[in-house]
């Protein structure tokens, strides 16, 4: 194996960290990201990979808020249940159910169908102009629901209907989850964090799912290759997460709006030129 597969399965990871929690499309970055530097794998495997290097994103959701999602504290000699805890993850199995139940039904559909730039290129743009509506939209308005304490069942159930939006690649599964919790009055704070908590059983599903259609049959190469782009990924989540939960208690979301035009235009430019072109 050479050493320039690992520093391009480093560099994805890197891709992933930073697009994964910020609401910019990690498939849109990894479309572009695929063009110009291909990776010496089976197809098969890189569709796996770019699946289960969420896992390494994922951790660093519970590496950071690992207190505030266990659900069990000591009290004197005894554990006890923290039922404020409890009932957020059962907001979260709730939330998750519209996106696992049609995930499964139309996984194949949307590998074969949707899974296209042109598609990734529209979901970009469409969702940047939501994410600018939506802000200029809720300027004079205080939100309903600033604390995750607050966030009732049926507003959870709403904002895992807009979790199911994003099995349209280039959605971006953060930013389907945020904007439509916005919309529905909760803060970016809250909508963020609930954000990262319901990847939890997304990601890990998701992954699940890819790795059983692979199999387990993988060569020294590849498990070492999924091995960097997971750290890395971990590590660069890690800081973006920090980043964003920074960025948002003084800032809206509409720069990724705005960010997001910006390269659904280069996504749609550039295999608009290259299919005219070939």
């Amino acid at each position: 194996m050479q050493f320039v597969e690992l520093l391009k399965s480093a560099f994805l990871g890197v891709v992933e960290g930073i697009t994964e929690w910020l609401p910019i499309s990690s498939t849109g970055h990894m479309i572009l990201v695929d063009e110009f530097l291909k990776m010496d794998v089976s197809a098969e495997f890189m569709k796996m990979f770019l699946v289960v290097i969420q896992l390494g994103a994922i951790l660093a959701v519970v590496f950071l808020y690992f207190w505030k999602l266990f659900p069990f504290e000591r009290r004197g000699e005894k554990l006890a249940v923290k039922r404020e805890t409890l009932s957020l993850w059962g907001k979260i199995l709730v939330a998750s159910i519209p996106a696992g139940v049609i995930g499964l039904i139309f996984d194949d559909f949307i590998d074969e169908v949707l899974s296209t730039p042109y598609v990734v290129a529209v979901t970009l743009i469409v969702y940047g102009v939501l994410f600018i509506w939506v802000e200029n939209r809720n300027r004079k308005r205080r939100p309903l629901v600033t604390e995750l304490s607050a966030l009732n069942y049926r507003t959870a159930l709403l904002i895992g209907v807009f979790q199911m939006l994003a099995l349209i690649p280039g959605t971006s599964r953060s930013g389907a989850t945020i904007v439509g919790a916005l919309l529905i009055g909760v803060s970016r704070t809250a909508a963020a964090e609930f954000t990262f908590f319901l990847a939890i059983p997304a990601m890990f599903g998701a992954s699940a799912v890819r790795m059983l259609k692979f199999g387990f049959d993988y060569t020294p190469a590849e498990v070492a290759i999924l091995l960097v782009g997971c750290i890395v990924a971990f590590v660069v989540s890690v800081l973006a997460i920090k980043f964003l939960m920074g960025y948002i208690k003084k800032h809206d979301f509409k720069v990724f709006g705005w960010y997001r035009i910006v390269l659904g235009l280069v996504v749609l430019g550039y295999f608009g030129v290259k299919a005219l072109v070939g």
